[in-house]
């Protein structure tokens, strides 16, 4: 099992390729690779991809962050 950043993974795949592997639109690949999401593929042992996202725990805005 290997995990490569979303971006460097469509890079090497191209948009279309990725997309399709991870069963989404190009566009959503688009728009998540844009804004600079952390999105890591996953390619298992079978041969399929799947992909994960790391966010903050809980989620905290900028109107809640502490000062």
């Amino acid at each position: 099992m290997s995990r490569i950043p979303l971006s460097q993974f469509a890079e090497a795949n191209g948009q279309t390729k990725t997309a399709v592997l991870l069963g989404m639109s190009q566009g959503a690949l688009n728009k998540a690779i844009r804004v600079g999401r952390v999105v890591y593929v996953i390619e298992h042992e079978d041969g399929k991809y799947t992909a994960e996202e790391l966010r903050p725990f809980p989620v905290q805005s900028a109107k809640r962050t502490a000062a």
